[in-house]
């Protein structure tokens, strides 16, 4: 899985005076050291004084540097919201007795600040400035401003930083995606240009700095008569996905029943049932947000305990976002503001599975190679991560049309670290399991690379190598008929290949995947090492027993005419 890293982002920052003579905003983004930014996090602000004079513009710099003073000073443990809070309680209650005590220094400010920190961003706020997010080229507004209902009263502020004693403040947590735009602005910005303006400055994708002179000079450009403040972060690259996190919020999604053809749940309209398995419905439909074809994923709960279907959830969530393979099926990315249930999304991969392909007769032998070279490719990238597919079959590969592979489902895979299955639920398709899964084995590399041999034994001859099974059996590993007992032109290589990797004895197989990967990108010229050569005995037992009997019928016939 890709290292784990650490929060990238560009910020910018931009703050004009318009036709007032003096600015009364105040913000920036104080991005902080390397053990700031791991332990706590980075700050964005945005601070706008409601006072004339000086008062206002102190109000609001000293909202921002009390934050950032007090948010880097608290223990990291009490988490990022808290963190925030904290300060600005303090100086609220300071700022609210000074404007008790002494009218001239009485202020106040409103205040919209986020802390940044891992894979999300923590949102606090007061007043009437605003926090929006730019994701998938839609705008989304994160606050709400805090004044008169009343239209011709909506300039007059019910809270801010100062004016009650008792400070109230929004909060809210952000799911972030790579290539998000966050947006703090004053009023002086976003009460010009509206929402669909801002979006459209957004999405010409200038640099993070540049997007925020443009916007406050777009403000003042068009009548704006207040000053115009914008902070723009660019988030440019996050940690890698936590599983413990997905799995949280995983746990916190209902379980619903799959939608008809037709209907929408959450922005995706069903468009047909792909498939009904035992532990899932599968529906094509239509992301109404973007226009793209994906398939969604219901969970069934007559098989698996809920705790399984959501484990198995969260490992889909989480390797889809952190492997990356050409060979290995991503995920469609749901925004977590947006998910109302537990259900999965993919894009939709035009093909059919290895399968539906057997379906129609044998693939052509240097077809057939090519997919078995990419499918083992794919293997070998899970496990380069410890990752255990655990369920390799020919049902579990797509052909897709233009000539790729994608091994999908990995709902079932074993993680490093993470919490597994109980013993009872350790997933595995008969068949396709290795002799040691049936004496208790989890699944490790061996075990899927047994399946994987398995898997390209039936696609380039369309057979069992042990015989199918039915899931109530255990099978009997015998010695396997070669490949091309089956199929004349499957070389000796390939049969030695395969045959190796499906050996009962797992110490007889390859060392790993990537030994696999050689044997069939090398045509059977590499070395493997340790891994011998398998006489004809074993290879094909009747051939070799014929092949003695005519050299014994032929030394009787010798003898028998020289005497």
């Amino acid at each position: 899985m890709r290292s784990q890293g650490e929060l990238v982002v560009a910020a910018g920052f931009a703050s004009l005076v318009g036709p007032r003579t003096d600015n009364q905003d105040f913000g920036g983004v104080h991005l902080g050291s390397a053990s700031e930014r791991a332990r706590h996090g980075i700050l964005a602000a945005v601070a706008d004084g409601v006072s004339g004079g000086k008062a206002g513009r102190t109000a609001a710099e000293l909202a921002v540097r009390a934050l950032i003073d007090g948010f880097y000073a608290m223990p990291d443990t009490i988490g990022p919201a808290r963190a925030m809070q904290v300060p600005l309680v303090a100086y609220n209650r300071w700022l609210h007795a000074q404007g008790q005590g002494d009218a001239m220094l009485g202020s106040a400010t409103t205040f919209t600040a986020l802390a940044l920190r891992g894979r999300r961003a923590h949102l606090v706020h007061v007043g009437d400035s605003r926090a929006w997010r730019f994701s998938g080229g839609r705008l989304s507004c994160l606050t709400a401003d805090h004044v008169r209902p009343e239209p011709d009263l909506r300039h007059v502020l019910i809270r801010a930083l100062g004016i009650e004693s008792e400070l109230r403040l929004d909060h809210a947590a952000i799911e972030l995606a790579e290539h998000d735009r966050l947006l703090l602005t004053s009023d002086g910005v976003h009460g010009v240009l509206g929402a669909a303006r801002i979006a459209a400055i957004l999405a010409e994708n200038a640099s993070a700095e540049a997007t925020a002179q443009r916007l406050a000079e777009a403000a003042i450009a068009n009548g704006g008569s207040d000053n115009a403040t914008a902070v723009v972060v660019d988030v440019v690259r996050l940690p890698a996905p936590d599983h413990d996190g997905i799995l949280a919020g995983v746990s916190a999604l209902p379980f619903v029943d799959s939608p008809k053809v037709g209907e929408s749940i959450d922005g995706f309209r069903a468009e047909a049932v792909l498939s009904e398995g035992r532990h899932a419905v599968l529906l094509t439909a239509t992301d109404t947000e973007d226009g793209s074809r994906v398939v969604i994923k219901f969970p069934r709960r007559e098989v698996l305990s809920e705790r399984a279907l959501r484990l198995a959830f969260a490992r889909e969530m989480l390797l889809a976002q952190r492997v990356t393979s050409p060979f290995v099926l991503a995920a469609h990315a749901v925004r977590p503001d947006r998910q109302t249930a537990l259900y999965g999304v993919q894009p939709f991969v035009e093909g059919q599975t290895m399968d539906a392909r057997l379906a129609r007769g044998l693939p052509p032998l240097k077809d057939a190679v090519e997919a078995a070279i990419k499918l083992t490719r794919g293997v070998a990238a899970l496990h380069r991560l410890d990752v255990v597919h655990r369920d390799i079959k020919p049902d579990n590969v797509i052909l897709t049309a233009e000539g790729g592979l994608k091994l999908i489902d990995l709902g079932v895979a074993r993680l490093p670290r993470v919490e597994d299955f109980r013993v009872d639920e350790i997933p595995g398709t008969p068949g396709f399991m290795a002799p040691e899964q049936f004496e208790g084995n989890a699944g490790d590399a061996l075990t899927d690379q047994f399946a994987l041999g398995v898997t390209l034994y039936r696609w380039l001859t369309g057979k069992w190598p042990f015989g199918e099974q039915e899931a109530f059996q255990r099978p009997r590993f015998g010695r396997p008929v070669p490949p091309s007992r089956h199929r004349p032109d499957i070389p000796s290589w390939l049969d030695d290949a395969i045959l190796t990797a499906i050996q009962p004895d797992r110490d007889a197989r390859f060392g790993d995947a990537i030994e696999l990967l050689r044997a069939l990108e090398g045509g059977g010229a590499l070395d493997t090492g340790a891994r011998r050569r398998l006489p004809l005995i074993e290879r094909d037992p009747l051939r070799f027993w014929q092949g003695v009997s005519a050299l014994l019928a032929a030394g009787l016939l010798a003898s028998l005419l020289l005497h």
